[in-house]
């Protein structure tokens, strides 16, 4: 059983990075980190460089937890998140999420909003303001 964690490269990704590894640790289960691009831009600030992905998994090393990361591009974000909670066999998906306008869903859709309706176990929605 895994716990899947949504990441992107900021607050918001920190914070379910952040409570995604606590429940890991106390659920004694592996880590699947997940980071995706639609691929429709030439710059994806959300789209972890190699870097940064390096980065990424000497932390999760250090913090001493079975892990693995994937990235894919070209996906929808939430659909992809949800596909691997369901290949993993997740027992529970942790996402960052943020205020958005409604006007800002119509237009943008919601990742939060796929995979809190579409995802195989239960999903756990941190805020970074509240950590």
């Amino acid at each position: 059983m895994t716990v899947v964690i949504g990441y992107v490269p900021n607050q918001y990704g920190e914070a379910a990075l952040h409570l995604g590894l606590q429940e890991a640790e106390a659920r004694k289960l592996r880590v699947v980190v997940v980071n995706a691009s639609r691929g429709d831009a030439y710059v994806d600030k959300k789209f972890v460089s190699e870097q940064d992905l390096t980065d990424l998994d000497e932390r999760l090393t250090a913090a001493g937890v079975d892990h693995r990361v994937h990235q894919a591009v070209g996906v929808d974000i939430g659909d992809e998140i949800v596909r691997v909670a369901e290949e993993n066999h997740a027992e529970l998906v942790v996402i960052g999420i943020r205020p958005r306008t409604p006007v800002g869903k119509v237009l943008m859709g919601s990742v939060a909003q796929v995979v809190i309706m579409d995802a195989p176990c239960p999903v756990l929605t941190v805020r970074p303001d509240v950590l």
